[in-house]
């Protein structure tokens, strides 16, 4: 496996034992239900702290993560922590097996037998699978993230003295395709591509660089050791989704359509950009990081033990 294996091995493997496509699907799927079931009360909170503006008096609903956390299960309980998971869970199965498994098919295509891999043609083939991921990300990422915000936007609403109607996954996606179309499922599909491209583009790379320094198992195969590609990953991820911290806020205030009156309305990623920075400053766009860096690491690095396991090899019979 392209991802997993030194490059210099994986290039001198034939080509029926070196890539196998379908098994890199199903295994980043089941890499992604795994991953968001643990760590979606993380990614809720990141996603209220990212979309919450100061009130009248310049003060936050939400001080910290710790207190975004308390806040929410005293006012919405334990299932409250898992709002708008279900079409997550739905969706992350595709968005997951496409971004994993398009990477290490564009590997293998940019790949020169003999040779590994260059830091520009590894960057490629990030961008390629990040590219590829919007399809899925982009409607999924939308309705998430109403979901999420909706307990935000009631509390904030409760305060104000007003009331706001209950909403869902469906109902969300229902209004969306009724009012503006399947385009509708798209908004914000700019920021979700600037994003999710920029992400692949730092992560790929850097797992892999990363997990060809560790040792390697001493069964022949060239693939590092469990916990060298477990650590790479997180590391990988937390420091891409720190860095593309900036876009992923200006993404979640592009698709939080549901907002109180008081709060704003953004044309575009240019004009949210320029009203979250002269309204707040440029420490706004890092609003959430820690949560995002906390939420990336384990997704990712249990991509990677998924990977590593082999569990759709062993389920299917293939030879990894």
């Amino acid at each position: 496996m392209a991802s997993n294996a030194l490059q210099s091995e994986a290039t001198k493997l034939p080509t029926s034992n070196r890539f196998s496509l379908l098994p890199k699907i199903i295994n980043g799927g089941i890499a992604g239900i795994i991953g968001v079931t643990i760590v979606f009360p993380l990614d809720l909170v990141k996603t209220r702290l990212q979309n919450q503006k100061p009130g009248p008096d310049g003060s936050f609903m939400y001080r910290s993560m710790f207190d975004a956390f308390r806040k929410t299960y005293a006012a919405e309980g334990y299932f409250g922590m898992y709002r708008g998971s279900a079409v997550n869970i739905l969706l992350i199965t595709p968005e997951k097996a496409i971004k994993l498994a398009a990477n290490d098919q564009f590997r293998h295509w940019l790949a020169t037998p003999g040779k590994p891999l260059t830091l520009l043609r590894e960057m490629l083939a990030g961008a390629g699978a990040g590219l590829f991921q919007i399809v899925v990300t982009t409607p999924m990422e939308l309705l998430k993230i109403q979901m999420q915000d909706a307990g935000r936007v009631a509390a904030q609403a409760k305060l104000e003295g007003k009331t706001v109607p209950k909403v869902s996954a469906t109902s969300l996606a229902r209004e969306l395709v009724a009012s503006k179309g399947l385009l509708g499922l798209y908004r914000g599909v700019g920021a979700t591509g600037m994003r999710d491209v920029t992400f692949s583009i730092i992560y790929f790379p850097m797992f892999a660089r990363l997990n060809a320094l560790g040792p390697r198992k001493k069964d022949g195969s060239g693939d590092a050791v469990f916990w060298c590609s477990f650590v790479s990953g997180c590391v990988a991820g937390s420091s891409a989704a720190l860095a593309v911290n900036p876009i992923d806020v200006i993404k979640t205030r592009l698709q939080a359509i549901k907002k109180s009156d008081a709060e704003l309305e953004y044309k575009g990623v240019v004009d949210c950009f320029t009203k979250t920075l002269r309204n707040e400053g440029p420490l706004a766009f890092f609003r959430g990081g820690a949560c995002r860096m906390i939420v990336i690491a384990p997704l990712f690095g249990i991509a990677q033990t998924v990977y590593y396991l082999g569990v759709a090899e062993r389920i299917m019979g293939v030879k990894k």
